[in-house]
């Protein structure tokens, strides 16, 4: 049960993952193909613009902190939603492709440091033992915000196409006014790093075989779960030609399932352990990238937007937990934050090879084929883990 007192902790950082990700990267998904089918762009041309966001959010990862000690850890949240606000509106009418790219790197800046210090500056606030419970319901925002994606696109898009931006852009400026009124009225400490409960730790050494196995393992999901975050609505739409209405269903799967997935993570590592837990987790995600391959009826597309969409925000939580795992919380917030930096830069990557593949082949299949096999490496490589810390 929340408390009155805590509401102006779960709002900041509901708030911040619902414009940071939930907003500026995710409403682009579901509003790819509708800039096609106006002639705004090619499709080549709106993935490499998705791919561009995924730059942003590398350079706003690594710039957040650093501004936050800067600056002021509010001062930096209210002009990143102001940021945010104003790449939606400066998206809202068709011009050059250049300017368009630099719209979205900037929602990436922006989106990355609202993730990164959002969360972050009210867990710091939050009494300890009050932080597992508040931490899952702040990345909820995230599903909610693909959720709103899905609903307002095709509401909107009847009209115009920039009708959508407008109305993305409206909800942002709410965004951004309950926000800045809830971090008001908590005290903001330094940022610190939001991670899951920690069990007991061990005395692995930071850089023994099964860290690196894990940290390895993590960027391969940066890599395999850029298919559904960023192309899945345009593959559905126009490559399989089952209509807008269609797709935009298919997005909300998604963002139910980034509802639920941070909401679930610490239920599943306290039931089957964290490397349990973080084992089937990238099974999973690997059989859930490739389950449109082989099922491409309604119901297959449903169940992995849907368990990719949990278990996108819900990853991070989960192999963050079993990293603390391995090296206890003393060595914890370096190494995760090696892990989070990595993380970015292979999503980056992984954007732009699979903008270009996309370009050179003109379908979406063999991203999804890349997809299911990283995050299948990646469920071998957390699997080995255990033999390694056996090992030493």
């Amino acid at each position: 049960m929340i408390e009155r007192k805590e509401l102006p902790l779960l709002l900041t950082g509901f708030m911040a993952t619902l414009s940071g990700v939930g907003l500026a990267r995710f409403a682009y998904t579901a509003l790819m193909p509708q800039m096609v089918h106006a002639g705004w762009f090619s499709g080549e041309q709106v993935a490499y613009l998705g791919a561009a966001n995924l730059l942003g959010y590398l350079i706003g990862a690594l710039v957040a902190a650093p501004l936050a000690e800067r600056w002021g850890a509010l001062r930096v949240l209210v002009i990143c939603w102001v940021a945010v606000m104003l790449s939606f509106a400066g998206c809202s009418l068709p011009q050059p492709m250049a300017l368009f790219f630099v719209w979205r790197l900037i929602s990436g800046i922006a989106g990355a440091a609202l993730m990164v210090l959002g969360p972050s500056v009210a867990m710091a606030a939050a009494a300890p033992q009050r932080r597992a419970a508040l931490g899952p319901l702040m990345f909820c925002g995230i599903g909610v915000g693909a959720l709103l994606a899905a609903t307002l696109v095709p509401m909107f898009a009847r009209s115009s196409l920039s009708a959508v931006w407008w109305a993305l852009t409206a909800l942002c400026a709410l965004a951004l006014y309950s926000g800045w009124h809830a971090a008001r009225q908590i005290p903001l400490h330094a940022p610190v790093a939001v991670q899951p409960t920690a069990v007991a730790a061990s005395c692995t050494t930071p850089w023994s075989l099964a860290v690196i196995l894990v940290l390895t393992a993590y960027a391969c999901d940066a890599f395999g779960f850029v298919p559904h975050t960023v192309f899945w609505v345009d593959y559905l739409d126009r490559e399989l030609q089952l209509g807008g209405a269609y797709a935009s269903t298919q997005w909300a799967f998604f963002g139910l399932g980034a509802m639920v997935g941070p909401l679930c993570a610490a239920y599943c590592a306290t039931r089957w352990g964290w490397w349990g837990t973080t084992t089937g987790a990238y099974a999973l995600k690997a059989v859930a990238i490739g389950l449109p391959l082989v099922w491409a009826g309604f119901g297959g597309h449903a169940l992995s937007g849907f368990v990719v969409g949990a278990l996108s925000p819900g990853m991070a939580a989960i192999t963050s937990g079993y990293l603390m795992q391995l090296i206890g919380p003393g060595q914890h917030k370096k190494m995760w934050g090696y892990a989070t930096a990595a993380f970015a830069l292979l999503q980056a990557s992984s954007g732009y090879l699979m903008a270009f593949v996309y370009a050179s082949t003109g379908s979406y299949r063999q991203l999804f084929v890349l997809g299911c096999a990283a995050l299948g490496l990646g469920a071998l490589l957390v699997a080995s883990s255990r033999l390694a810390r056996c090992a030493q």
